[in-house]
């Protein structure tokens, strides 16, 4: 079994962050370790919450699993708060990283043309100095655009986000993945290119009239757990693409109208349904 190390905040009440990538990288048949770098009451979707920074627990955790020998196949991070939490995150996967650890890395600071509140733009450079030392990247637009500083578009064509791709591995990722990505009317999904080998690849499905909390987060998650579990990049975007638009679809038609985070728990089956099938077809 795969070995993961995610790391990134916790919401005690919140579908988004470990709350969605530890049940579902485990689902996916993914031993799954978690590094909090913060916990809090619920998401920031809500008034009032509670939030206790863990940063000065990542180096002595990081450290005692350096004594008891851990290794990982992947380090995967997602939302960090602050510069100095970067900074701390990038030592810890010069510390991890085998020849064969695969890095994943989720820049996740900013949406709809613009920064999260929390942050500015030289945040959004120390996100681009974290992705110049992964193998995978999968920023949306916005994210992108701060990073490379490539204006933000709202319209745009393939043309486009090719620059945007060719810009975001010359910080030095070797494969970047744009999602929220649309080529056609009324589709959505991801590309991506491969440094390395110079290709494309992309996908793309139908749009879901709904927007909620937390489906990047899912995702990144299941599109880190689907290369884990031996699948292309190119039908990792596809299923962690059609999982998220599946789950988006589910909570929508949810008659108790959840609002602030979708019901990914009705949808594990049909992953792992997914994943059989992947396999199968990999036997045969």
């Amino acid at each position: 079994m795969k070995r993961i190390l995610t790391i990134q905040d916790i919401s005690c009440l919140g579908k988004c962050s470990l709350t969605v990538a530890l049940p579902l990288l485990s689902a996916m048949g993914v031993e799954t370790v978690i590094l909090p770098t913060a916990v809090l009451s619920t998401h920031t979707m809500f008034s009032g919450f509670t939030c206790k920074d863990l940063s000065d627990q990542l180096e002595p955790i990081a450290a005692h699993w350096k004594q008891e020998g851990i290794a990982f196949d992947a380090i995967y991070t997602g939302y960090l708060g602050t510069e100095e939490e970067i900074d701390v995150v990038k030592g810890i996967i010069r510390d991890f990283a085998a020849e064969n650890t695969l890095v994943f890395v989720d820049p996740a600071m900013a949406d709809n043309g613009k920064l999260y509140p929390a942050f500015d733009e030289h945040y959004a450079k120390k996100n681009a100095a974290l992705c110049g030392v992964a193998d995978v990247i999968v920023p949306n637009i916005t994210e992108a655009s701060f990073m490379t500083g490539i204006p933000y578009r709202e319209s745009y064509g393939e043309d486009y986000v090719k620059e945007l791709l060719s810009a975001l591995t010359a910080l030095g990722a070797g494969t970047a993945i744009l999602t929220g990505v649309s080529l056609r009317e009324g589709k959505t999904g991801a590309m991506g290119y491969d440094s390395g080998t110079g290709e494309y690849f992309s996908y793309q499905n139908d749009r879901i009239p709904a927007q909620y909390h937390g489906t990047g987060d899912i995702f990144s998650s299941v599109a880190v757990g689907a290369l884990m579990r031996g699948l292309s990049r190119q039908d990792a975007i596809q299923v962690a693409a059609d999982y998220t638009a599946r789950t988006i679809d589910v909570t929508r038609n949810n008659p108790k109208k959840p609002w602030y985070g979708v019901d990914f728990e009705a949808t594990i089956p049909e992953l792992v349904d997914t994943l059989r099938r992947y396999a199968s077809e990999t036997v045969e």
